[in-house]
């Protein structure tokens, strides 16, 4: 079953320093059609005006995972945690039991970037938070695993949600397959031009979410970049 989230759908909106399109509800006045899928319960897009950013604030018990498209973003905790993540590059923090962080852009140019929120398997455990590289060319025509809690996805980032999210770059008229089992769900964002996706066109800035599909195929029909979370 497949349910096309387009972008003029979404929640969100502009609020000068940040313009944000939210894939799931999250606000009150958020599209009370878009629920969350499992552990999957954020998806926000978000443009971030040089010199801006979320001041310091907390959470508990989540996931959450920053893939940078655009500019770089500037990350700041109350356990130490510091550092820039730059565009094609992920972040990942684990909230645990709290934690206090800042997210800012540094920069000259507008920071893009998709922030994914998941709830952990359990509650608690002690914060923490990192950043790695991701090469677009290790992911070029293929899937990376860019953040993961399933038992033997080595290099990356960890989290401590039943789920993954792979990224992967495509040109136009390549195709990617992934196999899914029934019983989990996903969700699938291109970056940039459109997609087919087991044959609904998919643009950048929509979303498509996934049950019970035993195989995912993707079909590039501009050059593109599409991000996936799957949740076990």
């Amino acid at each position: 079953m497949l349910e096309h989230r387009f972008k003029a759908d979404l929640g969100g909106g502009d609020y000068g320093w940040l313009k944000a399109r939210h894939h799931f509800k999250v606000t009150a006045d958020g599209n009370p059609a878009h629920r969350p899928l499992g552990a999957l319960v954020v998806w926000n897009d978000d443009e971030i005006a040089p010199g801006t950013g979320f001041p310091m604030h907390g959470h508990e018990s989540m996931e959450i995972v920053s893939y940078v498209l655009e500019g770089a973003v500037s990350h700041q905790d109350s356990v130490g945690g510091q550092g820039r993540t730059e565009a094609g590059d992920v972040q990942a923090m684990s909230a645990g039991t709290g934690i206090r962080h800042q997210e800012r852009n540094e920069g000259e140019v507008p920071l893009r970037l998709f922030q994914i929120w998941l709830r952990p398997r359990e509650s608690g455990g002690l914060p923490n938070w990192g950043t790695r590289p991701f090469p677009k060319s290790d992911r070029a025509g293929q899937w990376a695993v860019l953040a993961s809690g399933i038992p033997g996805d080595e290099g990356a980032l960890p989290i401590r949600a039943d789920a993954r999210v792979l990224g992967a770059t495509l040109k136009a008229g390549q195709s990617l397959s992934h196999s899914c089992s029934i019983t989990r769900h996903a969700y699938l964002v291109p970056t940039l031009g459109a997609v087919s996706v087991n044959g609904e066109r998919v643009e950048a800035g929509d979303g498509i979410a996934m049950s019970e599909e035993s195989m995912l195929i993707v079909e590039a029909i501009d050059d593109t970049e599409v991000v996936l979370v799957e949740v076990f």
